[in-house]
């Protein structure tokens, strides 16, 4: 099942990119090149153990090791020293990538409720496409009951296309659910 979106990327998607846009050469067709999964908030300055459960969700979630992330700067105003613990992120590639987005598009996305889309105004003008979740728990892999709090997470998609266009329609064509407005 994770490699079925690898297979279509290379039987249909990538024949389909290069008919859309004319590519002369193989190389210039885009092509997902990793997912990143964060989690930062907050109450992690408060509270040093919120950092382990995010860590723990983001494994559940990801199938692969969070890795912690840490303040760069102090801010006075927000009560952050430099190297405290903030949050969590995972950087996903190859076979787990595409697992990852396969369950993202057929089984969490639909449990939203009231779903009508993803917002397709996420793209940074490169071609890279960033979206907010607002809770952990649509993912399957989350046990409702043990959660400690109800978190969002950020997922950025990063590709190889050189517009939004081409970044557009790489995602469209594995299967993203965009809104059409």
């Amino acid at each position: 099942m994770a490699l079925r979106l690898k297979e279509k990327y290379n039987t249909e998607i990538k024949a389909a990119l290069k008919d859309k846009f004319n590519y002369k050469n193989v190389n210039q067709i885009p092509k997902l090149e990793k997912i990143i999964v964060n989690c930062v908030t907050r109450d992690c300055v408060q509270n040093g153990k919120m950092v382990e459960n995010i860590v723990e969700d983001l494994t559940q979630i990801s199938g692969q090791k969070a890795v912690v992330a840490r303040a760069k700067k102090s801010i006075a105003s927000f009560k952050l020293r430099e190297g405290q613990a903030i949050g969590a992120y995972v950087t996903l590639r190859g076979a787990k990538m595409y697992e990852f987005l396969d369950r993202l598009i057929n089984f969490s996305l639909p449990r939203v409720k009231d779903f009508r889309g993803l917002s397709p105004k996420g793209f940074d003008g490169r071609g890279n496409y960033t979206m907010g979740v607002k809770e952990q728990i649509m993912f399957p892999e989350i046990n409702y009951d043990k959660i400690d709090k109800i978190r969002g997470l950020g997922i950025a998609f990063v590709t190889t296309a050189t517009n939004n266009d081409e970044g557009r329609e790489l995602l469209r064509q594995f299967g993203m659910p965009f809104r059409t407005k």
